[in-house]
């Protein structure tokens, strides 16, 4: 069994998802005991596809998960945008020997509830993690040697200290932050996942394809080794449904793909079962911890999806916040603000620019001709230049 780091009493993890089990997971691995409280009655991620940029693989890579994570995922030759409305291709940024020689790490594609899968397993094989269901954590007070969770059934449970996982919807944000309901984008996502026979042959593509419209776009990709078929559509409204997996309409998708390539159309009729949510993020913060209290991941700093990377950094943050409590296991308030010093910049810079990419996928007019003319200029060595401190970096 691993030495236990600092105190008895275990650090408390409110949320089971990708962040949550992360950074029980990882703080394991530093020795110190872990009680996860996830409020659903199993630990289960909903979702579909998700992509793994570099970044994510060098965090893996640190703490033994890297391999486990590419078991079940897809590699993608190239990341390609196109034209929605004339089919051209607008960039293609090869994902082969030049991208990983150039950011020593790949770029994968996967199911959400494979990579949930792998931390679960890991969790579940290390001694000092608890893993609890049906504990909703609804509030929290602080103690002169640690803190109280208050669970909806009134509950307390003591811990040494407290980590906010509960996502975009966090009731700890709120008591730390305070910044009141998330950001509204005016942009809905369907989504929707086929098996790969019932793809038609013509339309089925080895790569991540993102077809660029007015106010809309269509990205779809493979999952699960080849046998399933991920496809996310975005368009621009105003409605507004609280959570991650609505039942969607969809007449409400066609008014807004009307007239865009056959291409996109065929590959949107394939769906019989849509599943919704309205995308939301948060003004970048500065604070995200107060004593023995720190945020992770969503909870944190929400973004849009544009870049891809809402999973993505939760893993930086979780590598980083093991590291920094290791550092000062008998000082956690400390530590974690040594954490939150080390991320709030990284995780600003994600959230601001994945606004600036939903612009960018959305264009229409003179700015989609001016996007296509920048984009369609640029070699590989560009397009790599342009994500490195996204990618080179964790």
């Amino acid at each position: 069994m691993a030495r236990t780091n600092g105190q008895g009493l275990p650090i408390l993890v409110a949320g089971g998802g990708i962040g949550g089990l992360a950074v029980a997971y990882t703080l394991a691995r530093k020795g110190f005991p872990v009680r996860v409280l996830e409020q659903a009655p199993e630990f289960k991620e909903i979702g579909a596809g998700i992509q793994l940029g570099p970044n994510i693989f060098r965090a893996l890579d640190k703490i033994g998960l890297k391999e486990a994570m590419l078991a079940d995922a897809w590699r993608p030759g190239a990341l390609e945008m196109r034209c929605a409305l004339s089919g051209e291709e607008v960039t293609r940024i090869p994902l082969d020997a030049r991208f990983i020689d150039r950011f020593q790490q790949p770029y994968a594609v996967t199911h959400r509830a494979d990579i949930h899968a792998v931390f679960l397993k890991a969790c579940a094989g290390k001694n000092l993690v608890t893993l609890e269901t049906q504990r909703q954590v609804d509030g929290f007070e602080e103690e002169d040697d640690g803190v109280s969770v208050i669970l909806q059934t009134g509950e307390r449970i003591k811990g040494r200290a407290l980590i906010g996982c509960d996502g975009m919807w966090s009731k700890i944000r709120d008591r730390i932050v305070g910044d009141g309901k998330p950001r509204v984008s005016g942009h809905i996502a369907f989504r929707a996942v086929l098996r790969r026979e019932e793809v038609p042959e013509d339309l089925w593509r080895p790569d991540v394809i993102l077809w660029a419209g007015p106010r809309t776009h269509l990205v779809h990709y493979p999952l699960r080794r080849g046998e399933l078929y991920n496809l996310v559509a975005v368009f621009h409204s105003d409605r507004y449904v609280e959570g991650w997996n609505a039942e969607a309409d969809a007449d409400e998708l066609w008014a807004h793909f009307r007239g865009q390539r056959p291409e996109v159309l065929r590959m949107l009729e394939r769906i019989e079962t849509w599943r919704m949510w309205v995308l939301c993020d948060r003004e970048p913060v500065k604070e995200w911890s107060k004593g023995p209290v720190v945020l992770l991941g969503d909870a944190a700093h929400p973004m849009l999806q544009y870049l891809a990377q809402g999973a993505c950094m939760a893993t930086e943050d979780a590598v980083w916040l093991a590291e920094k409590a290791a550092e000062q296991p008998d000082d956690l308030p400390s530590a974690f603000r040594a954490y939150v010093q080390q991320r709030y910049l990284r995780t600003a810079r994600v959230q601001i620019m994945a606004r600036v990419y939903g612009d960018f996928y959305h264009a229409r007019g003179p700015a989609a001709e001016l996007r296509n003319q920048m984009l369609g200029s640029r070699t590989p060595e560009d397009s790599y230049n342009g994500v490195a401190w996204l990618y080179g970096e964790m």
